[in-house]
């Protein structure tokens, strides 16, 4: 089997950042800025790579009819897209039936609604499932999962925000996942019971992390935006072997805080502060680094047929 490379791009609307750190309702002018400045960002980029991508959307976002040309435009080129759920309710693993399966099918009716496709690839919101999640997507007709981030810096960096976020005085919406989570295979499984342990469940294709030589580092678009294209490259060669390297972004990943009226959001989202292009550099430097190493690039929903 070929050295697999995806994409993923989660498209959380900026209401769902300003749910993280405790934050009131967006000004107007930013409340769409990753449907309406950062995706054609994206497409630019990926059209000048030659690679199509893999997009998660929230069902709820497309009741926007601008939203929903824009999520038709992006399957029409080819791009994939995946259930995000309906309502990216952050505490979504902690619902319980019938609401997680409400919120997976409303997501892909959504979809399907406005692209004439129903959704193969789930990601749930924050990373985070458990073992009712699975059994939901289970009894859904979702064909793999990508939401587990098995990184130890990344648990440990989001634990710290949201007790400085509590800190603060501000309530984040945010949840940590079970830590039982960081010992689950970093590469493509079927979930098993309880979840981060193999079995015969739905197909996991696990968010990209460094090989166990380089301490499972996270590879995904914040650590690239911050660190560069230097460390971009580094860290590409540390997840060098895996069989699929899932690169993992969001669409604020191509937002910057001058451009695009998030000079509100830019205290809290530090990456916001780096200019577009050193990102956009980053993820070529990236993406140049794993081709070199013979890597395809494909959406998950290709991967996910390779690995079943």
């Amino acid at each position: 089997m070929p050295r697999l490379a995806a994409l993923s791009i989660d498209l959380d609307e900026v209401p769902c950042y300003c749910a993280i750190h405790g934050l009131a309702d967006p000004p107007e002018a930013a409340r769409w800025a990753v449907y309406e400045r950062a995706i054609p960002r994206y497409v630019s980029l990926l059209d000048r790579l030659g690679i199509r991508a893999t997009f998660f959307v929230i069902g709820g976002d497309l009741s926007n009819p601008r939203a929903a040309k824009v999520a038709a435009s992006l399957c029409a080129a080819g791009h994939e897209l995946g259930n995000h759920t309906q309502d990216h309710d952050y505490a979504f693993s902690r619902l319980g039936e019938p609401a997680l399966s409400e919120q997976i099918e409303r997501a892909s009716a959504a979809i399907e609604a406005a692209t004439g496709a129903r959704p193969s690839g789930f990601r749930a919101p924050g990373y985070t499932i458990n073992d009712a999640v699975v059994a939901a997507l289970a009894r859904s007709d979702i064909a793999y999962d990508s939401s587990l981030f098995p990184c130890p810096a990344y648990y440990g960096a989001k634990a710290a925000a949201l007790a400085a976020i509590s800190l603060a005085g501000r309530r984040s919406h945010s949840i940590l996942d079970d830590p039982r989570m960081l010992t689950a295979p970093a590469d493509p499984y079927r979930l098993g019971t309880p979840y981060y342990r193999p079995g015969r469940g739905p197909l996991e294709l696990p968010i990209g992390v460094t090989r166990e030589l380089f301490g499972r580092l996270p590879f995904f678009g914040t650590s690239l935006s911050l660190g560069g294209p230097a460390l971009a490259r580094r860290l590409a060669h540390a997840i060098a072997g895996r069989p699929l390297v899932n690169l993992e972004l969001h669409g604020l990943d191509l937002c910057c805080a001058d451009q695009d009226d998030l000079g509100f959001l830019a205290r809290y989202q530090h990456d916001l502060k780096v200019p577009i292009s050193r990102r956009q550099a980053a993820l070529e430097s990236a993406i140049e680094a794993l081709r070199a190493r013979g890597y395809q690039f494909v959406r998950l929903v290709e991967a996910a047929q390779a690995f079943s």
